[in-house]
Formats: structure tokens, C-alpha cells, sequence
């Protein structure tokens, strides 16, 4: 599979240009392998967070804002049910 440093993304064969460059970077994708070039030393968490994000704004989606409200009315509910 085809691997761009810079993107921090595997990408299919066909989705390349065909240069063998990535179609987002325009850098050359590295075949990866098996024991490939991610290590502990150079492996940046924050960089890849912020590689998915498009802005600095990004909110907490709707169905899991609904899915904490539920739980806490469950939760709420089971309290009652105990104490009554």
C-alpha cells in the first residue's frame, strides 16, 4: 500500500496520480513495508489529531451530544428508582 509521509494516509494504487504522487500533497507516496518508518521517537499524536480536522473549530457531533443527554436521564432515572 502506498504511503504519504506528509498526509499521514495509506492510499489505494488507483487513487494516485499517476506519477505515483499523492493527489492531496502532490509529494511521492513510499511503498510501505512491514517494518516501516513509524517508531516511538518520531511519531507526532498532535500532528496526526490535527491532520483530520479541516478547522480549529470543530464541535462535538449532534447524535453523541443526544446520546450523553440520554444517559444522564437513564442515569437519573435509575437514582430515582432506587430511592423510591
Amino acid at each position: 500500500m502506498p504511503w504519504c509521509e506528509a498526509c499521514a494516509k495509506y492510499m489505494a494504487p488507483s487513487a494516485m496520480n499517476e506519477d505515483g504522487t499523492c493527489p492531496q500533497c502532490g509529494r511521492e507516496a513510499q511503498v510501505a513495508s512491514i517494518h516501516g518508518k513509524v517508531t516511538a521517537k518520531n511519531l507526532d499524536l498532535k500532528q496526526l489529531a490535527r491532520a483530520g480536522a479541516n478547522s480549529d473549530d470543530v464541535s462535538v457531533p449532534w447524535h453523541f451530544k443526544l446520546l450523553i443527554g440520554a444517559l444522564a436521564i437513564y442515569l437519573t432515572w435509575r437514582v430515582i428508582q432506587l430511592f423510591s
